[in-house]
C-alpha cells in the first residue's frame, strides 16, 4: 500500500494500477539491453530502483556515450520531423485521479532539483529514463525513449519558456508544469502542459506532450502509457506509504 491511490484513464478508458505495472515490467528488460546493463533481479519495485542506481553509477558522459549513435539518428529524424511539421503539433494525453495527496504539493515535489534524491526518482520513475539532470542554464535535460520509438532521444525542457506551447493553460488547475522542449541547437521540438487540480478526495494530473504533427500516431498513443508510468511513480514517490506497492 502506499500513501495514495492512483487511477489511469487513457484514450478515454479506465487503465488499473496494476496493467501500468504490466506496461512498465516489459519495458525494463528492452532499456537494459538499450543501455548495456543487466536486468536487476527481484520484484518490479526492487528492479526500479536498482536499475536506476546503475544508470546513475554509470554517470551522464558515460550514458551519453553509450547511446550516442542512436541520439545522433533520433535526433536528425526529430529535427525533420519538427521541421516538416512546420510548427504544428499533436498530443499525447493522460489523466491520473489521485485519492489522497495535494495538486501543489506535488508539484513542488516534482520540480524540487534540490533534493538529494532528484536524479534518483527521475530516473526511477519510468526505465525508459536514462538521464535527467538541470543544466547550468536551468533547463531539464532528458535522455529517454519516448513512447513506443525505437531509440531514446535527447532534448532540453524549459520550463521558464512557454513561447511555443500551444496547449492554453486552463484556470480551472491551480498548479502546473509546463515548459517548451528543445533540441541542443534551440529548436523547438514540441513541450509539455501538465497540469494539477485538487479534488474531494486527493488531486486531478492532466498530462499533457506536444509533439510535432507528423510524429507517427502509434507513437504519440505508446507516450500515453509512458505518461501513465512515470507520473504515477512520482505521486507515489512523493506521497509514500508504508509499504511497497
Amino acid at each position: 500500500m502506499t500513501a495514495v491511490d492512483v487511477r489511469a484513464v487513457i484514450g478515454g478508458q479506465d487503465v488499473s494500477r496494476a496493467e501500468i505495472l504490466v506496461w512498465e515490467a516489459d519495458r525494463l528488460p528492452k532499456a537494459a539491453s538499450r543501455i548495456g546493463l543487466a536486468v536487476p533481479p527481484g520484484g518490479l519495485r526492487e528492479q526500479r530502483l536498482r536499475f536506476a542506481e546503475a544508470k546513475l553509477a554509470l554517470g551522464h558522459d558515460e550514458i551519453r556515450r553509450r547511446l550516442s549513435r542512436s541520439l545522433r539518428v533520433s535526433d536528425l529524424s526529430g529535427r525533420a520531423t519538427a521541421r516538416a511539421s512546420r510548427g504544428g503539433r499533436v498530443t499525447s494525453t493522460c489523466d491520473l485521479y489521485v485519492t489522497g495527496g495535494d495538486a501543489a504539493a506535488f508539484v513542488a515535489w516534482f520540480m524540487s532539483t534540490e533534493r538529494l534524491d532528484y536524479e534518483l526518482s527521475m530516473l526511477a520513475a519510468n526505465p525508459d529514463h536514462f538521464l535527467i539532470t538541470t543544466t547550468p542554464r536551468g533547463q531539464q535535460e532528458v535522455i529517454e525513449t519516448t513512447g513506443g520509438s525505437p531509440l531514446p532521444s535527447r532534448f532540453l525542457i524549459d520550463y521558464q519558456d512557454l513561447t511555443s506551447l500551444q496547449t492554453p493553460l486552463d484556470p480551472t488547475y491551480g498548479a502546473d508544469a509546463s515548459g517548451v522542449a528543445r533540441t541542443e541547437s534551440g529548436l523547438a521540438i514540441g513541450g509539455v502542459r501538465h497540469q494539477f487540480r485538487n479534488t474531494d478526495s486527493g488531486f486531478h494530473a492532466h498530462l499533457i506532450v506536444e509533439f510535432p504533427r507528423l510524429l507517427p500516431s502509434r507513437l504519440v498513443r505508446q507516450h500515453q502509457w509512458h505518461l501513465a508510468a512515470e507520473f504515477s511513480n512520482w505521486i507515489e514517490s512523493a506521497f509514500p506509504g508504508s509499504a511497497d506497492s
